[in-house]
């Protein structure tokens, strides 16, 4: 009988070349297969006798053999596991680690699902298991890494950080939290705020969002808070990490502390600064270069041979070029002599500018060399002499002009011995009958030994004392018997073994001088008085104020004290008259002792003592004050003083201080030049702001318009006699006020100097901090 089992054969392959498959699927996941119950293993696919170390061809292996082969500690939780899923009758997960007979240990993860009858009761539980250990080294490795990248973030000398591609902190390295006593909870919630200075946060917050927000590098230097309250310099980057289609993954951040380099920055430009006035100051530049390139040029030495820095270093052609063409043959070559014998040398020539200036320079250098005796490079400060040299050429003239004068004065020249009588006198000593007075000492014929005896022995003690003596005047016997003012001078003479020989000297008639003196001792008495008064006015406008402040008291008391002795005079007296006169008195001199406290304090830098008062007023008192000067330069002034110009609140001294010397720099300015008209101009108006406007306009010169506000600088000055404190003073006093001071170009020609004042109804908090400001 033959039966037909085609279709069974063929499932019968199927099911072989499936199981083939699988067995193939497993062998390349390392994933293994089986059956078991409570007792034993119904099934064990050939991947799991691999992965647990047994031989596939001796078959399925006892549920025990298997048990064994797990990790002692792993064991009890296996069982566990198994015994939970099976109660709760649900899938579970196991993972253990076998060992293998040759001592391996691999990592083991199975899926169990148990397998119940229609009753409960358990059937068998299917599981598969897959070798891990690959998975757990790249795990452990990961950890490693990790740890490793951490331990590295701990160590980088900086705050390191992490944010979101919205820019919201994601991890920040322990020393940034350490550094900064915050938790990474507190800078998620706007700790950043806290974190950095109150005056870096805005310009630093809003970088960072716009780099967030266009997706570039960010970086900038801010100060932030350490634990301890103290803010420190750091330099801060970040740059975006981004994934492989280019978009911002991550954000990653360093901050590095800058706080001893800024800070020595800062004291760096601050001392180069210092040198830059210094050698601006002293007409003093600085250079260094070698034979083809210059490599440094100080601001001054720009200055000096008119060169522009913007358009950076020149070249030694260039320099060349500007030095006098008979100068620089000689400066070559003594450089070169100097280089050539490794010597620090001076050289002195001019340079012819632009603008057909001609400047002398002094250079002192000083080359340096490499160890192989090569010249690296020669360092050099560059004066310039111009002033210098021209104060030398007046002096040789002014000593040819001596010169001149000693050959042809009147003045006589004598000597005298150690007994102090004479041994020589040019002809015309004494007028006359000079040879009869040889072997006679000076004070054998004077006619003052007796009225004048002080003025002898001070005489006597001089020589005695070997010392030189000045323009000594005597009245003495002439040829001619008549008296004569004689002026001497003299130096004493000695041997080159020290020896005293005598005196040398000379002498002079003096006698129209002394009687033209004595005729006209009211005019020396007024141009005496003219002297003080010259004296006050350089004082400056500080001391013409005060003399017209105090003046005022002064008067007062005297009127007060003239009618206190009328009210004396009085038959009979009244008592109480003269008490209030008296009481006047005092009244005039504590006001007169307030003046000189207010200028004491100016000087001591105090707030100034403020009032109400019209500067109207105040101006026109100043004007009055200034008009010896003005009428004098022939300068004609014109006022438009604001008729509702509310009262100022200040120190009227100051002010009229101010406005004195606004008005007296005016007038000054338009002396200089020759053709008129000579016009000032001064007026006052209210401000919108309830604050009054003060303009002084003249018609000289003007000011350039690069120094306008280098005017105000201390000791800046275009005056020849000035030193630059006038408009400094006054800036500051206008500061001190609440207001401003400033200059403007005049459109029909000349300067405008004005000044603001807040009005007196204002809150003046602010100008008095800026004159504590001020100092």
């Amino acid at each position: 009988m033959s039966v037909d089992i085609d279709e069974a054969k063929k499932a019968e392959d199927r099911l072989r070349r499936s199981q083939a498959h699988l067995a193939e699927a497993q062998r390349l996941s390392h994933t293994g297969s089986s059956v078991y119950n409570e007792t034993e293993i119904l099934h064990w696919s050939e991947e799991s006798s691999l992965m647990f170390g047994f031989d596939p061809l001796q078959g399925i292996p006892s549920r025990e053999a298997v048990w064994q082969r797990i990790h002692p500690d792993d064991l009890d939780r296996v069982n566990e596991n198994i015994e939970h899923g099976v109660r709760e009758k649900r899938r579970f997960r196991n993972e253990f680690r076998i060992i293998l007979p040759d001592g391996t240990v691999r990592h083991i993860e199975a899926t169990n699902h148990p397998v119940f009858s229609a009753s409960g009761e358990l059937l068998e539980i299917v599981a598969t298991g897959i070798d891990v250990a690959e998975r757990k080294r790249a795990e452990e490795a990961l950890r490693e890494s990790e740890h490793t990248l951490r331990q590295i973030i701990d160590t980088v000398p900086g705050l390191l950080w992490s944010a979101n591609p919205a820019g919201e902190p994601t991890q920040l390295s322990q020393r940034m939290l350490d550094y900064s006593g915050m938790r990474f909870e507190e800078f998620k919630h706007r700790g950043w705020e806290a974190f950095v200075h109150p005056e870096d946060f805005p310009e630093s917050v809003g970088a960072y969002y716009k780099a967030i927000q266009t997706g570039t590098s960010y970086q900038g230097v801010l100060r932030l808070r350490r634990a301890d309250g103290e803010f420190r310099w750091h330099h801060a980057r970040c740059e975006p990490l981004r994934d492989r289609q280019g978009r911002i993954a991550q954000w990653y951040g360093l901050s590095v502390d800058i706080d001893e380099g800024k800070r020595a920055e800062d004291l760096l430009r601050g001392s180069e600064a210092y040198l830059a006035e210094a050698q601006r100051l002293s007409h003093t530049g600085s250079a260094a270069f070698n034979d083809t390139t210059i490599f440094y040029w100080s601001d001054e030495t720009y200055r000096i041979f008119g060169f522009d820095p913007r358009d950076g270093l020149p070249s030694p052609e260039a320099v060349q070029q500007v030095i006098y063409p008979d100068d620089l043959a000689p400066a070559r070559e003594e450089a070169r002599q100097a280089v050539r014998q490794k010597r620090d040398y001076k050289l002195e020539y001019r340079i012819a500018l632009h603008a057909g200036t001609i400047k002398h320079v002094e250079v002192t250098s000083h080359p340096k060399f490499s160890a192989s005796g090569e010249l690296v490079e020669v360092v050099c400060t560059l004066m310039d002499v111009t002033e210098r040299k021209r104060a030398e050429e007046i002096l040789r003239e002014s000593e040819a002009k001596f010169r001149d004068y000693a050959e042809t004065a009147s003045d006589w020249f004598w000597e005298m011995g150690p007994d102090y009588k004479f041994t020589l006198l040019t002809e015309n000593a004494f007028g006359s009958g000079a040879t009869d007075r040889i072997g006679t000492a000076c004070w054998d014929r004077a006619l003052d030994l007796e009225t004048e005896p002080e003025k002898w022995r001070l005489v006597w003690a001089t020589l005695n004392a070997r010392k030189p003596f000045r323009d000594f005047v005597y009245r003495v016997s002439g040829g001619e018997g008549s008296p004569m003012h004689v002026k001497s001078s003299g130096k004493p003479v000695f041997n080159r073994n020290g020896e005293f020989r005598g005196y040398r000297g000379t002498g002079s008639d003096v006698t129209a001088i002394i009687l033209v003196q004595e005729e006209h001792e009211r005019l020396r008495q007024l141009e005496s008085d003219l002297a003080h008064m010259n004296r006050l006015t350089m004082m400056g406008e500080l001391a013409a104020c005060l003399a017209h402040e105090i003046t005022q008291p002064i008067a007062s008391s005297r009127n007060n004290a003239r009618a206190a002795l009328n009210f004396l005079d009085k038959q009979p007296a009244d008592p109480n008259e003269v008490r209030e006169a008296l009481h006047s008195i005092v009244d005039d001199a504590d006001r007169a002792g307030d003046i000189i406290d207010r200028i004491r304090d100016h000087i001591k830098k105090a707030p100034p003592r403020k009032s109400r008062f019209d500067l109207n007023e105040a101006i026109e008192e100043v004007i009055g004050l200034a008009q010896s000067a003005i009428t004098t330069n022939g300068v004609s002034v014109a006022t438009r003083l604001g008729e509702t110009l509310s009262p100022v609140e200040g120190d009227r001294v100051q002010l009229q201080q101010v406005v004195m010397n606004l008005i007296l720099n005016a007038v000054e300015a338009m002396s200089t030049i020759e053709a008129g008209p000579w016009e000032l101009s001064i007026s006052t108006e209210q401000t919108q702001t309830g604050g009054v406007l003060v303009s002084v306009r003249d018609s000289g010169p003007g000011i350039d318009p690069d120094h306008l506000d280098r005017v105000f600088q201390a000791f800046y000055t275009t005056k020849p006699s000035g030193v630059g404190m006038g408009l400094s003073i006054s800036r500051s006093i206008i500061d001190a006020h609440g207001g401003q001071l400033w200059a403007d170009m005049n459109a029909s020609g000349g300067a405008i100097l004005r000044f603001s004042l807040p009005g007196a109804g204002k809150d003046l908090m602010n100008s008095r901090r800026l004159a504590d400001r001020t100092g």
